[in-house]
């Protein structure tokens, strides 16, 4: 009983693939299918505003189904434990422009606690604000 719970905990939670665990012929194919995929998803917002919902377009960065971390090639599946046509939120841009969330409903969107999100809503206000702050300094020394 005791290692069912264990399992239980895990259900649900996000899962890693690291780059080097896939072998050849799928890093392949999925070179083979960039192209083509990238010719049919819309490239701007305005193209995909109205379009199919659940997004069909997994690979997009908007996408919350899975993250690519382009420094190490890995793949985050967000959702291990449904299918992307079972979302019922598959756009990021989707819901920013809904506006007014509480952190928890990011957080169950999202497949995160409510804390992860905060830290996550801080660690990008500071980034703001250093952005800012940086601007600033151009306006005051130059470039």
């Amino acid at each position: 009983m005791a290692s069912q719970g264990a399992d239980d905990d895990k259900k649900g939670r996000s899962r890693t693939i690291p780059a080097r665990r896939l072998t050849r012929a799928e890093i392949n194919e999925g070179i083979a299918l960039s192209d083509y995929m990238d010719y049919r998803r819309p490239r701007v917002r305005s193209e995909c505003r109205g379009g199919v919902r659940p997004c069909p377009f997994v690979a997009c960065k908007h996408h919350l189904y899975l993250d690519v971390n382009p420094a190490t090639g890995s793949i985050k599946i967000n959702f291990p434990d449904i299918e992307v046509w079972e979302m019922s939120e598959t756009c990021a841009l989707d819901i920013a422009e809904r506006g007014g969330l509480t952190l928890e409903e990011v957080g169950s969107i999202m497949n995160l606690t409510r804390e992860r999100i905060r830290q996550v809503e801080v660690a990008g206000l500071e980034k703001l604000q250093a952005e800012e702050y940086a601007v600033d300094l151009e306006d005051v020394f130059g470039s």
